[in-house]
């Protein structure tokens, strides 16, 4: 079922893409609505003020709409624009110098189980409520959003961006492993990997600095 619903909607967005490139602004305003809100929950996790934010995604789509001749639909639109966005959000990183963590190792060194797959995923899928967000742990009920968010936000500041965007990508904006190594240019097996890594570094990071929400 999932791809006949998805199939429409990849459709029109191929229209829209080929209507805009012939000069008509208004079908690239309905990409910019169809995809502002999920582009702008992306970018959140890279950000610190919801200025920041909102000149990431702005950026996001300037470059989407001036870059728009290099579409080649080889992918669908939406990974090509995430794409965008995620090196967008990287880039302002950098320029800010937000980000003092570096992949210093090479990343495709694989530290998972060598008899796992590299075509099908063993770990389950989960969203924000399972995975790397179950390193932590509430004290009470009374836990804030916000300060979940805060403590996420913490944690995933001490990743390095190999690593953090493959959790964000997966964890909580819940994309399919396919997206996601289309999106980066990647194998299933590399994603899997870095994910793994990933993983254990957010968890890592909670306990080092919040040992508190922690769980073992």
């Amino acid at each position: 079922m999932g791809p006949l619903v998805m199939q429409p909607a990849v459709s029109e967005d191929t229209t829209l893409v080929e209507e805009s490139l012939a000069g008509n602004q208004l079908s690239f305003q309905v990409l910019v609505e169809r995809y502002q809100e999920r582009i702008f929950g992306l970018v959140r996790h890279y950000a610190k003020s919801a200025v920041e934010v909102e000149d990431i995604v702005q950026d996001t789509f300037i470059k989407a709409y001036l870059k728009l001749d290099t579409f080649q639909h080889q992918s669908s639109f939406s990974t090509w624009l995430y794409r965008i966005a995620v090196n967008t959000a990287l880039d302002f990183l950098k320029r800010a110098g937000r980000n003092p963590v570096r992949a210093v190792e090479d990343p495709e060194v694989a530290v998972a189980d060598p008899s796992r797959s590299s075509s099908t995923p063993t770990t389950p899928p989960v969203g924000v409520a399972g995975g790397a967000a179950r390193s932590i742990a509430a004290p009470d009920s009374r836990l804030e959003r916000e300060e979940v968010s805060r403590i996420t936000y913490e944690a995933l500041d001490e990743i390095p961006e190999i690593f953090r965007t493959v959790l964000i990508l997966r964890e909580f904006e819940e994309m399919a492993y396919q997206d996601m190594a289309n999106l980066l240019g990647i194998s299933i097996g590399t994603v899997e990997s870095r994910l793994f890594r990933a993983r254990a570094r957010f968890k890592d990071a909670i306990t080092r600095l919040h040992p508190e929400y922690a769980v073992e």
